[in-house]
């Protein structure tokens, strides 16, 4: 009975949805500092906050929601919709889950104190009043990427490249773009609000705006910045064998994943219609996971080793 209850609050919570705060490692990763154990496990702490921050976030909403996600054929089996975690019970979840967070990230410091705020208040402000205009609730979820990604930003100290970040903003705008496209197309307007004012061609046009604009984004900071020089055997080899092997745009080479694993979740989405739930088509899509893998392979191998 307890393991049964114990299920509810962590499918309440979304523990699931948590992979959406790996992006606060995009400082470390890029600045090569990954494997620097006191900047890492500042990080971590910060990924930890922003989980239970995010988890908050779910609850809220899914109390705000708690009329539309009763009609919807998925969405009515969560915890809320479904009864098994009354309103009461949510809502004092709600307020414990706060306090906690944001005592926890004012003991690390100011600003990431500040940030987790700001994050927590823009999800209320979408739960309430954004999610309900279109463009603007897309708009909002990025935003919230942005505040994960420079949380990572501020715990480490190390600067995150204008291009990379103008790549998460409209790579985190074509996955709710494509989110939107996807419930719209399979279960029509009654079970969001906003859905009301959206049409297929907008939609259409919202996800193949921000598929280009990331990839030019992503092009261009491949371009544009050089990986950070880190001494290691290989790279002393390939100095030697290619004069200035360091000093070539090798980072390039990763654009092609970038554009497969971008044409391949929009496929996903229009011959599936699986676009509604991201974190599942980015767990379980085997074409999908071996590009992300090659991709964070390819990132590692020529930031850290060449």
């Amino acid at each position: 009975m307890k393991n049964r209850k114990l299920l509810v609050i962590l499918r309440a919570l979304r523990v699931n949805q948590w992979i959406k705060n790996l992006v606060i490692f995009t400082a470390i990763i890029f600045s090569g500092k990954l494997f620097d154990l006191d900047l890492f496990l500042k990080t971590v702490y910060a990924f930890f906050v922003f989980c239970l921050l995010s988890s908050t976030s779910y609850v809220l909403n899914d109390i705000i929601d708690y009329p539309y996600d009763r009609k919807h054929p998925v969405k009515k089996h969560r915890p809320i919709a479904s009864g098994e975690i009354s309103i009461p019970q949510a809502t004092f979840v709600v307020f414990i889950m706060t306090l906690v967070s944001l005592i926890i990230s004012l003991a690390f410091s100011i600003p990431f104190f500040l940030l987790s705020l700001t994050f927590i208040v823009l999800h209320f402000f979408y739960s309430l009043y954004f999610k309900k205009f279109p463009v603007i609730d897309i708009f909002t979820i990025s935003f919230s990427f942005m505040i994960r990604m420079y949380s990572g930003e501020v715990v480490t100290g190390f600067h995150i490249p204008i291009w990379l970040l103008l790549t998460i903003f409209f790579g985190s705008l074509f996955m709710a773009a494509v989110k939107r496209h996807a419930e719209l197309v399979a279960h029509g307007r009654e079970t969001r609000e906003s859905l009301y004012r959206y049409k297929n061609h907008l939609l259409d046009f919202l996800t193949t705006t921000f598929a280009t604009a990331t990839i030019i984004a992503y092009s261009t900071y491949t371009y544009v910045e050089q990986p950070p020089r880190i001494d290691s055997p290989l790279s002393k080899y390939f100095s030697e064998l290619l004069p200035g092997f360091e000093a070539r745009k090798w980072l390039m080479v990763s654009i092609p994943m970038v554009v497969y694993g971008i044409a391949r979740y929009a496929q996903l989405l229009y011959e599936r219609e699986e676009g509604e739930r991201p974190e599942k088509i980015i767990t379980t899509d085997l074409p999908l996971i071996v590009t992300i893998f090659l991709w964070g392979i390819t990132l590692i191998g020529l930031i850290y080793l060449f």
